[in-house]
């Protein structure tokens, strides 16, 4: 049993890990600064971080040990969620492209609909 759920949890982590890559593309073809960094070609970890601009950073971080969400203001830590919390406020993020919410100071409308 135990063997299968660590195969699991594998899995788990790279399916996020290329749903990170995905979603740094996207905003990056969207006007935001993101970028998503793995180490080796395991797909066992990754370093995803977007600006959303005037100061404001968000950095995902994903490995076998754990998930953490950190958002940041102007160098300082606003927030720090770890686990499926981390989880659901990535899908706050990605609701920015199911929206096509552009970054600040884009030309473009801020909350143009699909």
């Amino acid at each position: 049993m135990f063997v299968r759920l660590a195969e699991q949890h594998r899995q788990f982590v790279r399916d996020l890990v290329m749903n990170l890559q995905a979603l740094a593309t996207v905003l990056e073809g969207m006007g935001y600064l993101a970028s998503c960094y793995t180490c080796g070609g395991q797909m066992n970890s990754a370093s995803f971080m977007v600006s959303l601009g005037d100061g404001h950073l968000i950095r995902f971080l994903v490995s076998d040990y754990g998930i953490t969400w950190t958002e940041m203001r102007d160098d300082r830590e606003l927030m720090k969620l770890e686990g499926a919390e981390a989880i659901q406020q990535l899908q706050e993020l990605a609701n920015l492209v199911k929206f096509r919410v552009q970054p600040a100071g884009s030309k473009q409308a801020t909350a143009a609909k699909i």
